[in-house]
């Protein structure tokens, strides 16, 4: 892989603006490479291609001088520099750096002049932006250590340990002084109590030295090495001095709203609470100070990763810059890179370090090995078997796919007697499944993309490190499902009752009800299996929007929310399972669901429940966001909610003046509703931008693509008007198989805002270099946060 496409594949995606330009630089290079061609200069490619091929030199042949030889400097002399780089200081007081080319009079210098002036823009904007990051890191690490300093002294309140036999929150206190303090009590055969008193970890940083002296001095008697341990632990003991109580004064708890009790609880009172003491106040502390120092170790691990990536970059661009214009510019450049902020500096590192030991002696409880695994998750591998699983759950999908048209066709049964039969009861079981499958296929389709054009979906949506299911896993799923779904479609084409029990055979009739069954059983599975951690995050997404107005809106909340408004066919189907099978004659194919005035009523309530969950979403931020853009989002899923109302009202009760409300309300909802997912979600139609009508910012090359997507979006949008025009039935097609299309093409439509609604949310992370989640701290100081 050449440099450059490894360079963009390690960015971090939303600092890479912030990255050296490596292809403009390399562009700029071509230039200097195409006019020292075109004017015959001697160049290194030029000379090894000049006799048509490439041939090896005679210096292969010399004598071998030996592996150990030192360098004995460069013969360059001093009138053979090409380059003088100076640092500069700015009135605002940060340093910039000048390059002075030398040769800038030579035919062709105003080139490599051009080069220099860019890649010194290049590397003053790479080290502006790792000062800023790592003073911020530096403030992030102050604030964690004020945040430990609350947490160890809320351990030992809460956990009272004995030290010497003396409580310790004693010891922790001015001024106390006890005759059993001074009391200490070696370890019984070399080993702590365990119980009975606190393990003292010495916190000594051992020089290379002394390390090097114990390991020359070798192992003494047993008696006199349990001696040494017992006087050392005296020591200890007696130089011991635990956490001051005193900084919980000055400490309030952070308890976030995270049910919808605590939510009321917090509407009505602050959440910053007092302290308690109590254990479960200590775990939730814990909780929080274990996750706040993982973000804070993945963001110095990619801070580090900065660093040696650009500096890389510019050891390589100057190297290719020596072997275009053969000179020999690179080793003054780079010394000059070494000794700046950006090769010299090493806070990261010494940071890093002290991270470690901080986590893994206090939540780690000295295991080294598992601190790192939490520090450090392991990268997900990809295993051949979930494509092999997917290739033959998608080969039987095909063929019971093709067996299926094959029999309906050859046995005519949609225009059999019990074809019509079928599709008012049977059919809308299995085309739930249909709208299922359907939507992890186009979800499968995003993440292929979202990975191709390097968004970081992941990052947005929140997903745990290492947990988030790739397109691999789920079209997995999604042709297992199918699978099931078709297996059970061809048992249940038997169009003929029982002469003698006037019935179908109930087992089979039984099938969809029991794969409904098998799909909710695996969701809520509490087993380790089937993707345990997304299958509770998409259940957490859920609950979320079921509490709508009681819990914090995050994006994975309002887009769950977003992909169950194009479900309303598949939720009325859920609707009609409880109906069919609660209060029909399922042995029987019959149901009297359609004369039923509470089904008619939840016919209703389904269809706007996905509505009403994102329009209470859209009040919550507007109460705690104070933004009054989300007003006007709420007022889009309200004209929604009215529009869906009367659609459904005129589909039930076909009436004129039911057509004309129903034509009058979803013309409106879709005119905002276009305009909010091009404009707002997309963030497209900007007339003074870059890209005419588009945004600045695009990551597809092809602004056509963006445009089509717009077109479809108002097209698939005015699905509607089947039902406002009265298409409910083609000679070729039934009433069901109409609706379920038209389900299908609304499905297909969020598949397709889906991509473009996130590469807007990401482009916006690019914007403001925000590439890490804000993570709640548990302890306030003075009412105030660190």
């Amino acid at each position: 892989m050449k440099f450059g496409k490894e360079f963009a594949a390690q960015m971090v995606q939303e600092w890479q603006e912030a990255y050296m330009n490596y292809n403009h630089l390399k562009t700029i290079l071509k230039d200097v490479l195409r006019f020292r061609t075109l004017r015959g200069a001697p160049s290194t490619v030029a000379a090894a291609t000049s006799h048509g091929s490439l041939k090896r030199r005679v210096s292969l042949y010399r004598a071998f001088s030996g592996l150990t030889g030192r360098c004995r400097g460069s013969p360059r002399k001093s009138e053979d520099e090409v380059i003088l780089v100076s640092a500069v200081q700015e009135s605002g007081g940060d340093e910039q750096f000048q390059t002075l080319f030398l040769n800038a009079s030579d035919e062709g210098g105003e080139y490599e002049l051009v080069f220099f002036r860019s890649l010194d823009g290049e590397f003053n904007k790479v080290i502006n932006f790792y000062k800023k990051k790592v003073e911020e890191v530096m403030g992030e690490a102050d604030d964690l250590s004020k945040q430990m300093d609350a947490l160890i002294a809320l351990r030992i309140r809460v956990d009272d340990p004995v030290v010497g036999g003396s409580n310790i929150a004693n010891l922790a206190v001015p001024g106390f002084s006890s005759v059993s303090a001074s009391v200490v009590h070696p370890p019984i055969n070399n080993r702590n109590p365990g119980w009975t008193c606190m393990e003292v970890i010495k916190e000594v940083e051992m020089s290379a030295e002394a390390n090097s002296e114990d390991s020359n001095k070798g192992t003494n008697n047993e008696n006199s090495n349990s001696q040494r341990k017992t006087n050392g632990y005296k020591k200890d003991m007696k130089t011991f001095k635990p956490a001051s109580l005193e900084v919980l004064d000055h400490v309030k708890i952070n308890v976030e709203p995270e049910t919808p009790v605590s939510t009321v609880k917090n509407v009505i009172s602050s959440s910053k609470s007092e302290l308690s003491y109590s254990k479960e106040e200590l775990r939730k502390a814990e909780e929080l100070m274990t996750h706040a120092f993982v973000e804070f170790y993945r963001k110095l691990r990619l801070l580090k990763s900065y660093c040696f990536l650009n500096q890389l970059a510019f050891s390589k661009i100057m190297k290719k810059y020596d072997k275009i214009t053969m000179r020999n510019a690179s080793k003054s450049y780079l010394n000059m890179v070494d000794d700046s902020y950006l090769g010299s500096s090493d806070e990261v590192t010494r940071l890093m370090e002290r991270v470690e030991a901080t986590f893994i002696k206090h939540f780690s409880n000295g295991n080294h090995r598992k601190g790192m695994i939490t520090l450090r998750p392991k990268p997900k591998k990809e295993r051949h078997r979930i494509t092999f699983s997917t290739g033959f759950f998608t080969g039987c999908s095909a063929a019971l796919l093709i067996a299926l048209v094959v029999l309906i066709h050859a046995r005519d049964i949609l225009n059999s007697e019990g074809g019509p039969q079928y599709m008012d009861n049977i059919f809308p079981l299995y085309s739930l499944f249909g709208f299922v499958v359907l939507h992890m296929l186009m979800y499968a389709a995003n993440i292929y993309f979202w990975k191709r054009y390097r968004i970081n979906y992941a990052f947005i949506f929140g997903f745990k490190q290492g947990t988030e299911l790739g397109y691999r896993q789920v079209l997995l799923l999604a042709s297992g499902l199918s699978v099931l779904a078709l297996g059970g479609v061809l048992s249940n084409l038997d169009m003929e009752m029982d002469p003698r029990t006037k019935s179908f055979t109930a087992i089979t009739e039984l099938i969809p009800l029991a794969l409904l069954t098998l799909v909710l059983v695996i969701i809520f599975c509490p087993f380790n299996i089937i993707y345990r951690s997304s299958r509770y995050f998409l259940i957490q997404c859920a609950l979320h929007c079921l509490f709508a107005p009681l819990y914090k809106v995050t994006l994975p909340d309002f887009f769950l929310a977003d992909q169950l408004t194009s479900q309303v066919q598949a939720l009325r189907n859920l609707e009609f399972y409880i109906c069919y099978y609660g209060w029909g004659d399922f042995t029987t194919r019959t149901n009297t669901c359609s004369g039923s005035k509470v089904f008619e009523s939840f016919y209703f309530v389904v269809a706007l429940i996905p509505y009403w969950f994102r329009f209470l979403q859209c009040l919550r931020r507007l109460f705690e966001e104070k933004d009054s853009g989300q007003a006007y989002n709420g007022l889009k899923y309200f004209l929604i909610i009215i529009a869906v109302a009367a659609r459904t009202a005129y589909d039930l009760r076909v009436g004129m003046t039911l057509k004309i409300f129903a034509a009058a309300t979803s013309g409106a909802a879709t005119i905002m509703a276009t305009y909010w997912d091009i404009v707002v979600d997309w963030g497209l139609l900007q007339r003074d931008s870059r890209n005419p009508w588009l945004r600045d910012k695009l990551v597809i090359p092809n602004r056509s693509v963006y445009f089509v997507a717009m077109v479809l979006n108002v097209v698939l949008r005015l699905a509607w008007m089947q039902t406002v025009l009265g298409f409910r039935q083609t000679p070729f097609l039934h009433r069901k198989a109409l609706t379920a299309i038209v389900a299908c093409l609304e499905i297909i439509r969020r598949g397709i805002w889906n991509f473009f609604r996130l590469e807007n949310e990401h482009l916006n992370n690019v914007g403001k270099y925000r590439a890490f989640k804000s993570v709640p701290l548990p302890f306030y100081y003075e009412d105030k946060r660190v």
